[in-house]
């Protein structure tokens, strides 16, 4: 993966810099990496539902979400993912876990009031498809790797402004300089766009489930153009929602940090696709 080769280089040249043995600097990035991720594995999912305010729902307290997600669990052939509810107005939802089998789908209370049944059926569709493609695993593991490396460079960084250490090599030093600061930046960049094409994949794969693009295109829509604001959502998980609740981010959807298409381009290709039953990519 270019992102742990990124991290990896990072390591190796900064303390090859420093004078070390880059050896080691792989080592040390590797490290990381591996800590970060073993965390990420075992406790990441419930961090992103609690950093929410997604509280576990039942089908006795939600009996409508608890169906049209048994609907979809049968037509994908998925274990029942656990269900969340986010007791917010704006409408959204998004899908975590590390594996098939420990995923979770989580939806806020206005999608639920403002979305008809189907529109809800192709939403939850879209989450079961990132469930399908494990798209949740690979997130997480995507941004352990871009947060170890801005870790390992920010390090650097503080250190460099300290004095670094005595005896450096001045042109290695201004490399490795240079690197730590566009690795993080770089690094970024990968991670929406690996984002971006997904969303793609994921809204094909729903209609895949329900057979309705029209559903989909229509939630998306209303989603998108809704003024209300998502409070629980934040930087750190707003690539995980359907649509990016951060509304700054979603008036320039086509920027290289937009962690979404531009939710234009996924309506038009869905209802090119309930004309033609092709999905173009």
């Amino acid at each position: 993966m270019s992102l742990t080769g990124l991290l990896v280089a990072l390591g190796g040249i900064i303390v090859y810099a420093e004078g070390g043995d880059p050896l080691l600097g792989v080592g040390v990035a590797f490290i990381v990496a591996s800590v970060m991720g073993a965390f990420s594995w075992f406790a990441g999912a419930s961090i992103i539902l609690a950093m929410s305010g997604a509280k576990k729902v039942t089908h006795e307290s939600d009996p409508q979400l608890f169906n049209v997600v048994e609907e979809m669990k049968i037509a994908s052939g998925l274990p029942m993912p656990d269900v969340y509810i986010i007791e917010e107005d704006a409408p959204n939802a998004f899908a975590t876990g590390r594996d098939q089998d420990h995923s979770a789908v989580a939806v806020t209370r206005g999608l639920l009031n403002k979305l008809n049944r189907d529109e809800l059926q192709g939403v939850i569709a879209h989450e079961f498809s990132h469930i399908r493609n494990l798209d949740i695993r690979y997130a997480m593991l995507v941004g352990v790797l871009v947060g170890a490396t801005a870790l390992i460079a920010d390090a650097f960084l503080r250190g460099f402004g300290r004095g670094g250490k005595r005896g450096s090599n001045p042109a290695l030093l201004a490399l490795a300089l240079v690197f730590a600061i566009l690795a993080p930046i770089s690094a970024k960049i990968l991670q929406m766009a690996i984002s971006r094409s997904r969303e793609f994949m994921a809204d094909a794969s729903a209609v895949e489930l329900t057979r309705n693009p029209d559903g989909l295109a229509s939630a998306l829509a209303k989603i998108t153009q809704d003024p209300a604001p998502l409070a629980a959502a934040n930087r750190a998980t707003q690539h995980l929602y359907i649509v990016n609740p951060v509304k700054s981010f979603n008036m320039d959807s086509k920027a290289l940090f937009s962690t979404h298409p531009p939710t234009e381009a996924r309506i038009n290709k869905l209802v090119a696709m309930g004309a033609t039953g092709k999905y173009t990519a």
